[in-house]
C-alpha cells in the first residue's frame, strides 16, 4: 500500500502522516508514505521529526502538473490536505487561495485520474457552508461561503464532485470543524492565545466575542478522514463534527483557566470583515459508519496547552518569523 499525502508537513496533514507511520490506522499497517509539500510558511518538516526517515519527502507545489505526473503514479491512496487556510490572510491576498485551493485541487484530481489512483480524499472545511444561526449543517446543506478562503475551498469541493460524477474518480470529500492540537501554526486562535499568554502577551479578541465555532481535536479529524478513505463513496461528502461548540468568549475563558490568567490580558480588536457568526455540523452520516470522537474538549485543550508550554523551541521561531 502506497499513500501520498499532499500538504503532509502542515498541521493536520503531519498528524495524519505521524499516525499512519506509528500504526494508528490498522488498514495502513506497513504502508509506504510519500509527503508532498511546498513548505510555505505553514509547512514545517519539524512537524514530522517523530517519524524522520520513515517517509519519502517531495518538495513541490500541487499546482505543478509535471511534478504531479511524476509523483502520483503508483500510489493507492491520495489524501489532499494541501491548502491555504487562514481566513485573515485570504482577506488580504485572495489570489494565493484561489491558486492552491482551486487550481491546485484540480491539478491533484487530474493527476489521480491519469494515474488510476484507487481512492482520493479531498479534505475541506465547514466554512464552505457559510454561517448558521440555529441548527446544524448536513452534507445536503447549500454552500454559501463568505470569505475568499471558504469560497476557494468550496470551488475545490465542487471540482472533486465533478471529477467523481464526470470521470468516475473515486474521490470523497470531508468537511470538519475548527481543528486544534499540537503542531498548529501559531497564527490560529488556540495556539495564538496560548503562546501569547506564555510570553506574557495579550489575547486579541475579535468584536464582541460572540462568534461560535465547533472545535474538533486533530486526532479525531484525522480518524474521520481515514474512515472515509476506507469506506467513503465516490462523490459523497462527510461532515466531521467536533465535541464542543464554544463562543470565542467561552474559548478564551477556558484558555485563561488553563494558564491561571485573568481577563486583564484580553485585548478587544476590531471584528474581522465578513466574520461568520456560527458554525455547526451534523455528522450523523459519518457516525452511522462507526465514527465517534475520542477526545473530549476538556482533555484536548488541557493537553494542547501543555504541549505548547513544553515545546517553545517549536513555536518561538515561527512567531519570530511572522
Amino acid at each position: 500500500m502506497r499513500v501520498l499525502v499532499t500538504g503532509g508537513a502542515g498541521f493536520i496533514g503531519s498528524h495524519y502522516v505521524r499516525t499512519v507511520l506509528t500504526g494508528g490506522y490498522p488498514s495502513l499497517a506497513g504502508a509506504k508514505v510519500t509527503v508532498l509539500d511546498a513548505l510555505t510558511y505553514a509547512g514545517n518538516l519539524a512537524n514530522l521529526e517523530p517519524v524522520t526517515g520513515a517517509y519519502e519527502f517531495v518538495h513541490g507545489d500541487v499546482c505543478d502538473t509535471e511534478l504531479l505526473a511524476d509523483v502520483v503514479p503508483g500510489h493507492d491512496l491520495v489524501v489532499n490536505f494541501a491548502a491555504e487556510s487562514h481566513v485573515d490572510r485570504s482577506i488580504d491576498g485572495p489570489s494565493a487561495f484561489v491558486r492552491t485551493n482551486v487550481l491546485g485541487t484540480q491539478a491533484v484530481l487530474q493527476a489521480c485520474l491519469d494515474a488510476g489512483v484507487r481512492k482520493v480524499v479531498q479534505v475541506s472545511t465547514d466554512e464552505v457552508y457559510g454561517s448558521v444561526d440555529v441548527g446544524s449543517w448536513t452534507e445536503e446543506s447549500p454552500l454559501q461561503p463568505r470569505s475568499p478562503y471558504s469560497a476557494a475551498k468550496a470551488g475545490g469541493d465542487m471540482l472533486a464532485r465533478a471529477y467523481a460524477v464526470t470521470y468516475g474518480l473515486p474521490v470523497s470529500i470531508t468537511r470538519c470543524g475548527n481543528n486544534y492540537g499540537p503542531y498548529q501554526y501559531p497564527e490560529k486562535a488556540i495556539p495564538l492565545f496560548v503562546t501569547n499568554l506564555l510570553e506574557q502577551g495579550k489575547i486579541p479578541l475579535y468584536g464582541d466575542g460572540g462568534n461560535v465555532r465547533d472545535w474538533v481535536h486533530v486526532d479525531d479529524h484525522c480518524r474521520g478522514i481515514q474512515l472515509v478513505a476506507e469506506r467513503g463513496e465516490p462523490g459523497e461528502v462527510y461532515n466531521i463534527a467536533g465535541t464542543a461548540e464554544l463562543s470565542n468568549l467561552q474559548l478564551v475563558q477556558r484558555i485563561l483557566d488553563e494558564l491561571g490568567a485573568d481577563w486583564n490580558v484580553v485585548e478587544r480588536v476590531p471584528d474581522r470583515k465578513g466574520h461568520d457568526r456560527r458554525y455547526s455540523l451534523d455528522d450523523a452520516k459519518l457516525r452511522a459508519m462507526g465514527y465517534t470522537p475520542g477526545t473530549t474538549f476538556d482533555d484536548g485543550i488541557a493537553a494542547t496547552v501543555r504541549w505548547y508550554a513544553d515545546n517553545p523551541s517549536w513555536w518561538k521561531p515561527l512567531k519570530g518569523a511572522r
